[in-house]
């Protein structure tokens, strides 16, 4: 059977008490799901970061051990380069292990120089990586006492909040698809989440914008349904308001 008017707006003015119904106990979680999904993605965020650093630490150790091989190699070289030299038979041979013996000197250098630069930049990382460690701690803990926060009004709020839900969907079904569609983008474009709303001391009570007495009546009358000519909302009578309050105590 087709409804009418009077019965779709009745039906959208209840599904919007509902509605923001559950709005309110929303709100009154305020910014705490976002704080905690911000601490989530800082937490992974430190976490990788702390692997990566000691991921190159890692490395830069391993690089000063192959150093210090080097190091130890070249003098060996070096040892057994100065022991050749009292076997030499010529100058050109001398030479030849002198510069041999110059060429290892250089590498040690190098090496030694080498070795002070990483140890130089492991004293630095390990610094950023003892302050990030921190950091990480400190966003666990305060995640901990977040969810903790969450937890008890979650806890508090959940009965009601799966029931008006509940509500919800049962009210949606006795509104047409157009005209959920419509209700639904409403609520997305304004952050109070009101689409429908209704007349009060003469003004559209979302935007506050007077209403003109010819359109009061027209209202009134549920002949069609009205939305503001400045918001957009879906307007509604204050007796309208009070049957369907009425009808849902009973």
């Amino acid at each position: 059977m087709e409804q009418t008017i009077e019965q779709k707006l009745k039906a959208l003015w209840l599904l919007q008490t509902i509605h923001t119904k559950i709005d309110r106990i929303r709100q009154v979680r305020g910014e705490l799901p976002m704080e905690v999904g911000d601490l989530e993605d800082e937490i992974a965020g430190l976490e990788t970061r702390i692997e990566k650093i000691r991921s190159e630490l890692d490395e830069m150790e391993d690089s000063i051990v192959n150093r210090r091989n080097m190091i130890k190699d070249a003098q060996a070289a070096i040892k057994k380069y100065e022991g050749q030299l009292n076997e030499v038979k010529n100058n050109r041979e001398y030479d030849a292990i002198t510069k041999e013996i110059e060429i290892q000197g250089l590498d040690i250098q190098v090496s030694e120089k080498k070795i002070r630069e990483l140890e130089f930049e492991i004293r630095s990382k390990t610094e950023t990586y003892d302050a990030t460690v921190e950091s990480l701690e400190t966003a666990r803990k305060d995640l901990e006492v977040k969810k903790g926060e969450l937890d008890t009004i979650t806890g508090e709020t959940q009965k009601e909040e799966d029931e008006l839900l509940a509500q919800a969907e049962n009210a949606e079904k006795d509104i047409e698809e157009r005209l959920s569609r419509v209700y639904h983008r409403l609520r997305n474009s304004y952050k109070n989440g009101l689409a429908v709303v209704s007349i009060d001391r003469d003004s559209c009570s979302g935007c506050h914008n007077k209403i003109p007495p010819q359109m009061q009546l027209e209202i009134r009358q549920r002949k069609k349904i009205i939305i503001c000519e400045h918001c957009g909302r879906v307007l509604v009578d204050e007796a309208l308001v009070q049957e369907v309050e009425s009808a849902s105590v009973a």
